[in-house]
């Protein structure tokens, strides 16, 4: 499936904006100090779906999702698990970090990419 044939509910471009201006720190340091000057690229807060991305690859159709705190009450899990479970429909594959492992393990998180990007391109 190429990345041009991915749905995108264009009514989110304001809100995908909108989150890029306001990203988290973690974000920032991910972009920043890793996906920004990787050599296959990267694209912040791409819509796909009904859903925004943290982080989207189209030539290894990988998405990053950074997750907060707020993603570990019951409703958040549920709600991650059905996005996932679009993604790998679309044949996304999904990688979950938490902010602690980008603040704590961020050698380890950009070798996990990494390797990633080279399996599935």
């Amino acid at each position: 499936m190429k990345h041009e044939l991915l749905p995108r509910d264009k009514k989110l471009r304001l809100r995908a904006a909108e989150l890029r201006k306001n990203a988290t720190m973690e974000e920032n340091h991910l972009w920043y100090d890793f996906l920004r000057a990787y050599p296959v690229q990267f694209n912040r807060q791409r819509i796909i779906g009904e859903y925004i991305t943290d982080f989207y690859c189209a030539k290894a159709r990988l998405v990053i999702e950074l997750d907060g705190m707020q993603h570990n009450t019951e409703f958040a899990m549920e709600y991650d698990s059905i996005r996932t479970a679009f993604f790998e429909s679309m044949e996304v594959m999904v990688l979950r970090f938490s902010n602690r492992e980008i603040q704590s393990q961020f050698e380890k998180v950009c070798e996990t990419i990494d390797l990633a990007v080279k399996r599935r391109i």
